[in-house]
């Protein structure tokens, strides 16, 4: 095999992980949508957020919420849920889910999602704003 191609393969091969290894399942095995960097696309390949530091944004810019260490807020200000370890609260304090390894799961222990090389940060943002 030519040294050109067999570079062009190996740079080409590298770069497709990233793209196809960040991406989110429901508890069915349906694919729900990717993430790439720090944009969050449908299962159609539509744009339908991005995160920016700590904000996170729709697909129009507009602000849907942030996170601040262990504490999710609305777009508003309020507090929309709050992160415990593993484990997912809404703003009164209920338990909502929890995160184990690259699986979610509801607040009564049934999988909801699966992500594949998902940072926990990304899973975070996904259950909250677009599951």
């Amino acid at each position: 095999m030519p040294l050109r191609l067999t570079i062009a393969l190996l740079a080409l091969s590298l770069q497709m992980p990233a793209v196809w290894a960040q991406q989110m399942f429901d508890s069915s095995g349906r694919f729900l949508g990717r993430v790439d960097a720090e944009r969050f696309y449908n299962a159609s390949g539509q744009l339908i957020g991005r995160v920016d530091g700590e904000r996170v944004y729709d697909r129009s810019g507009r602000l849907l919420g942030r996170m601040d260490g262990e504490r999710v807020y609305s777009a508003s200000g309020s507090q929309i849920g709050r992160i415990d370890g593993e484990r997912l609260y809404s703003a009164s304090g209920s338990l909502m889910g929890r995160m184990d390894g690259e699986r979610l799961y509801d607040a009564s222990g049934r999988q909801i999602g699966r992500a594949d090389g998902l940072r926990r940060m990304q899973m975070i943002v996904f259950f909250y704003f677009f599951m």
